[in-house]
Formats: structure tokens, C-alpha cells, sequence
């Protein structure tokens, strides 16, 4: 009878953790999409000759598919569920990839990558939304930060494949006169863009295998499909722990004017500052513009290249940090430690520049420092807590207005940060990030309660006052 159980739990497990795994691919493709514009972006400015603003505006374009998709995909994921919305992220990453690496000009370049941000936008609610509800209370926090993670390695994986195809076009000028010379070796950039083709095709096939949100079923009125999809994934499904206020919720459609009221208006306060300071932490200036920073500061475009693969393992592996503690140390603890750390490592990169000591060793170590403490803390907890603390009824759509504030938020700092580096300078922008990561500290001090441990239904409850 043991060995059975065994068995049994080892099963569920492995079910839990297939599904898991490939609803945290749409953050690989996520991540991928994001930083594969760091390599792109000096090829593009230097073919289509851009100024300033354009290169804000080419960098920024994604940015806007990304508000379009979170503009209709929280409320579309409450309708159709939350499988389907996955599916047309895979679908949309797949158009945009295959649309920029055979663009013939710079305004159809613009529009394939908004596409491609549409499908970013989709999934970057969708998919932290989807784990959320499909996993128990005790690892949670652990699970839902397995997108974070592979948002990390699609950073990482994008910075790898930009640095290696690079280096082939360097040494190969065998094949001028094809498609594959013209791709990988004549104008590098659209293989760089090109090589999301393969994830997102992965992320489709994948998504076949995976259940509907159990939680979105009985929500749906499919009770019954949802309490079996629960015992798969968990083993057991005690009913009697089931939240009487998420049994209310179920049986009534719930307008989004309710998030305005008294008793959500704090979640939702919290829902919308920490993806907005996730942003103005100075992540994507690092990501969209290193190369251009490392270049600033006397190191050569391939060592540039090779520096962001040392920036992004960093970033992926100190990701680990997080799952492994977010169960167990707690949301708060960890998001505190991890601003102040951001803080003050974005402070000494700063100081770096405006000392002269901008060439070397001690500025990598710096932005290296702000790296770990955002991978551990303000990058994944934003998707963990936001996740959490909205009731299962309204849920998608509280999902789509957070993410949406990031997209914002990531669009304007896309759009400003290289006004921002030939304005203020090097050494400004990245006090200017750091005094946003110190506001941070005090918001999550102050609004955030942990949540760690307890149940979405029991979530719920909390923002009741039962």
C-alpha cells in the first residue's frame, strides 16, 4: 500500500512538473525576445542609420505589442481560459520571428516586433497566472518563480546564440550570395531574431500536453473536471478547506469596479507599484543597452558581447536563490534584502563611471552585484505576489492591468534610457535607477503582508478580513 502511494505521489509530481515546465517555456520566449534586442541593436542602427530616437522607438516597439497584448489577454484568459491564451502567445512568438528575420525594411522590422511583444505581453500574464493556479500552497511561490527562471534563460540563451553567431559572421563570408549568407552572415541581426523560431515551435507542441487551470474549470462551472485535474496535480483535494468566499465568487461574475473597492484596493496598490519598480530598477537598461554602456566604457563590442553572457548566467543563477528560498524564507524578507542590494549596486556602477574607473573589473563586478540581487528578489517576487493576492473570479483581469503597468513602465524606460545616456550621462542614469529601487524597499516595507504558505482561497479570505 506504501509503495503504491509512493508511486502515486511520485506520478503527480512528474505531472505537476511537466506542466509546470512547459507554461514557464512562454517566460523563455519572453526572456529571449527581450534581450535578443541587445545584440540586434547595433547592427540595426548602423544599417538603418538611426538616431537616438529611432533606436528608442526600435527598442520600445515590442514594448507597445506588449501593452496591446496585456490590453485584452487578462479578460480573454478569464473567458476562454487560460491554455488557449498560452497557445496564441506560442503562435504569435512564432509569426514575429519568422516576420523579422525576412523584413525588408525598417517599418516592417517595427511591426514584426510588436507582433512578437503582443505574444510577450499574452504570456507574460497568462503563464505566471496558469502556475499560480495549478499549484499547491507549500511550493507555489517555488513554482510560479520557474518563470522568472526561464525568463533568465532566454536572457542568457539569447545572449549566447547573439555572441556565437557573431562570431560566425566574423569568420564565414562563404555564402554572400544566399539566404543563409544574407541571414547568418551578411546582416547577423536576423539570425539572432531568427533562432526564436525553434523555442517557439517547442512551446506549441509542448502546450498540447498540458491541462486547463483546474481552478478556471470550476470557476467555469466545470466542477467536476476541475476537482479531477486537482487530484492529478496534487494528489488530494480537500474540499472542505475550500474558501467559501471563492464558492460565492464562482457562482457570480465579478466586475472589474470590485477591485476598487475597500477591501481590494490594497492588492491592488501592491499589484500595480511592484511591476512598475521592477522596471524602473535599471533591468532592461542593462539588458537592451549593455553592450552600448560596456562599449562606453572602453570594452570592444565582442568583449561586450562575451561580458553580457557572464551578466545573464549571473542573472539566471542567482534566479535559483529564489526558488529555492521563496517557500521558505518568504516573499518579503527576500524582496527586501534583494532592493536594498540593487540599491546600492547600482549606486558603486554609477560611481564607477563618474571616478574613471569604468574600464575594468570592479564595473562588471558592480553591475554583476545588481544582477543577483534583482534575479533573487524585484524580478521574480513581482509575478510570485501579484499572482497571489487577487481573488480566483477577477484574477486575469487584475493580472492584465499589474503586467500592464510593467509594460508601460518598461516601454517608457526602452524609450528614455539612451535619451537618458546622452543627457544625464552614464553615471546619472544609474543613480536615477537606484534611488527607484530604494523607493521600492519602502513600498514592500509598508503595503506588502508575506503570503507565503497560504492558499489563494485563504488569500482571499485575508483581503476580507476572515
Amino acid at each position: 500500500m506504501m509503495d503504491q502511494a509512493n508511486q502515486k505521489s511520485a506520478r503527480i509530481t512528474r505531472y505537476l512538473m511537466v506542466a509546470a515546465a512547459i507554461a514557464a517555456t512562454g517566460g523563455f520566449l519572453f526572456g529571449f525576445d527581450m534581450a535578443v534586442i541587445s545584440g540586434v541593436l547595433p547592427f540595426i542602427k548602423k544599417q538603418f542609420s538611426l538616431s537616438a530616437a529611432e533606436e528608442g522607438w526600435f527598442v520600445s516597439s515590442a514594448l507597445i505589442g506588449c501593452i496591446i497584448g496585456v490590453s485584452f489577454s487578462g479578460s480573454l484568459s478569464d473567458a476562454v481560459g487560460r491554455k488557449k491564451m498560452m497557445v496564441t502567445a506560442g503562435m504569435l512568438f512564432f509569426l514575429s520571428a519568422a516576420g523579422t528575420t525576412l523584413a525588408g525594411s525598417f517599418s516592417w522590422l517595427v511591426l514584426t516586433r510588436m507582433l512578437g511583444g503582443t505574444g510577450v505581453g499574452v504570456a507574460s500574464i497568462v503563464a505566471p497566472l496558469y502556475l499560480s493556479e495549478i499549484s499547491p500552497a507549500p511550493i507555489r511561490g517555488r513554482l510560479v518563480t520557474f518563470y522568472q527562471l526561464a525568463i533568465t534563460a532566454g536572457i542568457l540563451i539569447a545572449y549566447i546564440t547573439n555572441a556565437a553567431l557573431l562570431h560566425y559572421g566574423m569568420t564565414n563570408r562563404f555564402n554572400q550570395g544566399t539566404l543563409w549568407g544574407k541571414i547568418f552572415e551578411k546582416e547577423i541581426w536576423r539570425g539572432m531574431l531568427g533562432i526564436g523560431v525553434i523555442p517557439s515551435l517547442l512551446f506549441l507542441f509542448g502546450l498540447w500536453f498540458v491541462p486547463e487551470s483546474p481552478r478556471w474549470l470550476i470557476y467555469n462551472g466545470r466542477r467536476a473536471k476541475g476537482l479531477a485535474e486537482i487530484n492529478k496535480l496534487e494528489g488530494v483535494y480537500d474540499e472542505a478547506a475550500e474558501s467559501p468566499y471563492v464558492l460565492k465568487d464562482d457562482q457570480n461574475k465579478v466586475s472589474i469596479l470590485e477591485l476598487f473597492t475597500s477591501k481590494l484596493r490594497r492588492p491592488l496598490l501592491i499589484g500595480i507599484l511592484l511591476p512598475l519598480f521592477s522596471q524602473l530598477s535599471g533591468i532592461n537598461a542593462v539588458i537592451y543597452y549593455g553592450p552600448r554602456i560596456l562599449n562606453s566604457a572602453g570594452i570592444d563590442i565582442s568583449n561586450a558581447f562575451v561580458s553580457q553572457i557572464i551578466f545573464g548566467a549571473a542573472n539566471f543563477f542567482f534566479t535559483v536563490i529564489a526558488i529555492w528560498k521563496v517557500d521558505n524564507l518568504g516573499r518579503r524578507p527576500l524582496y527586501l534584502i534583494g532592493s536594498v542590494g540593487a540599491a546600492l549596486s547600482l549606486f558603486f556602477t554609477g560611481l564607477c563611471f563618474y571616478i574613471g574607473m569604468s574600464g575594468g573589473f570592479i564595473l562588471i563586478l558592480c553591475i554583476l552585484a545588481f544582477l543577483a540581487c534583482f534575479a533573487f528578489s524585484i524580478g521574480p517576487l513581482k509575478f510570485v505576489i501579484a499572482a497571489e493576492i487577487f481573488p480566483t473570479a477577477i484574477r486575469g483581469r487584475a493580472m492584465g492591468i499589474s503586467i500592464m503597468v510593467m509594460w508601460i513602465a518598461d516601454t517608457v524606460v526602452g524609450q528614455l534610457t539612451p535619451i537618458m545616456l546622452n543627457t544625464l550621462g552614464t553615471t546619472w542614469t544609474f543613480w536615477t535607477f537606484s534611488f527607484c529601487c530604494i523607493l521600492s524597499f519602502f513600498v514592500v516595507l509598508k503595503l506588502v503582508p508575506e503570503t507565503k504558505g497560504k492558499s489563494l482561497e485563504e488569500m482571499q479570505g485575508f483581503w476580507s478580513g476572515h
